[in-house]
């Protein structure tokens, strides 16, 4: 006899919110293979953030979902972030910047109605300097947020604005202006 190819309610109401949100248009989201041994189902995103044509962070976003539930989880769905961006080296230098990181993540969720628990996670901010063969930029500096959360409401409205809080997080480490605010660049360059 077949595998049942029928979804559990649950799971399938929230990948449909999570397929419901509109990123802002420097947000380009695809969907893309899920990891297949952390939970019975599995749903992913990956995203692309472009400022002025370029990129200038990514992100991935999974769903998890075990019937069973998970004592750490605290609940049946769980969703897992990773969000990286290049930085000023400057700012990688910051000891405050995995702090800030850090809140951008939690107002996001929270000015997006995001109601969470469990929520855990890393920011790691890096330097590299080339040298030999692979001379070149001085210096790059990177900036890395890893952070998993569980929903508190399972509704398809819910998960939507999981989704945008988790845009608005990828906006913020790409350093885009807020929403219908115009950047502009010092002394008209």
């Amino acid at each position: 006899m077949a595998p049942s190819t029928v979804l559990p309610e649950t799971f399938a109401r929230a990948v449909a919110g999570l397929r419901a949100a509109t990123p802002r248009p420097e947000i380009l989201l695809e969907e893309v293979t899920a990891p297949q041994r952390l939970a019975p189902y599995a749903f992913a995103l990956s995203a692309t953030v472009l400022r002025d044509g370029d990129e200038v962070a990514t992100g991935r976003l999974v769903l998890l979902y075990d019937p069973a539930g998970h004592e750490a989880w605290q609940g049946r769905l769980r969703l897992v972030s990773y969000v990286t961006a290049e930085l000023e080296p400057e700012l990688a230098a910051d000891p405050l910047l995995p702090a800030v990181a850090w809140t951008w993540l939690t107002d996001a969720l929270e000015s997006h109605g995001a109601g969470h628990a469990a929520l855990a996670g890393t920011v790691t901010q890096t330097t590299s300097t080339r040298f030999g063969d692979l001379a070149g930029p001085p210096a790059t500096a990177d900036i890395e947020l890893r952070a998993s959360w569980t929903p508190l409401d399972d509704s398809e409205h819910a998960l939507t604005g999981h989704l945008l809080g988790w845009c608005a997080l990828l906006s913020s480490t790409a350093g885009l202006p807020p929403p219908g605010v115009t950047a502009i660049s010092p002394f008209g360059r």
